[in-house]
């Protein structure tokens, strides 16, 4: 019924997580009908994006092509001693966001999940044992997402952590309420952490 050209973008936007076949038809329509130079300018940024990327190779933090390192662990002003972990790279801009942390991250690369097939060895925990002994690190705070898979990574975190530097504080962020939620809206599971992690008066 559409010419193919429109086709072709409307299937390749479904692609996109969180983008149904009609979202996917007003984003290509939308395209169409606006100024050329839009949809020039997205072509030519996804076609920098692979080969304009890379990780770095200590934090696994996503850094430009030119860079050598991360400047989250280069920056002299950044603890190296402490080091937060995260699932993936975007992670840190959410923390960093706080402007309320100074100390250097690590970026595992996803969360242990046997159904999606991915397992421990996938991971940077191996990098991360050596960057503690490295940079004689005195904290590992553990910020794993709030999930099955992200629990059970931080449990395995923190019993490798523990075998190779029982001196090392493990730390993990708190977890449960957030401000403006009524109780009767919150869910079991985040009921439950706001119970266990309460704090005195």
């Amino acid at each position: 019924m559409l010419p193919s050209a429109l086709e072709n973008v409307i299937e390749a936007l479904s692609a996109l997580p969180g983008v149904g076949p009609r979202t996917a038809e007003r984003y290509a329509y939308y395209l169409f009908k606006t100024n050329p130079q839009i949809s020039n300018n997205i072509a030519e940024s996804l076609a920098n994006l692979h080969t304009g990327v890379k990780s770095c190779p200590i934090t696994f933090a996503l850094i430009d092509k030119d860079q050598e390192m991360s400047e989250f662990y280069t920056n002299p002003e950044r603890d190296k001693t402490t080091i937060l972990v995260v699932e993936e790279p975007l992670d840190i801009y959410a923390i960093e966001q706080t402007k309320a942390y100074k100390g250097t991250y690590h970026v595992l690369g996803g969360a242990i999940s046997p159904i999606d097939g991915i397992t421990p060895d996938q991971l940077h925990i191996g990098e991360l044992i050596k960057r503690v002994n490295n940079d004689n690190a005195k904290e590992v705070i553990i910020a794993t997402n709030p999930s099955v898979e992200g629990e059970s990574t931080a449990l395995l975190l923190e019993k490798l952590l523990h075998e190779q530097n029982p001196e090392l504080k493990l730390t993990r962020l708190a977890r449960g309420l957030p401000l403006g939620v009524d109780l009767s809206y919150a869910d079991q599971i985040t009921l439950g952490a706001a119970l266990e992690n309460r704090t005195q008066l």
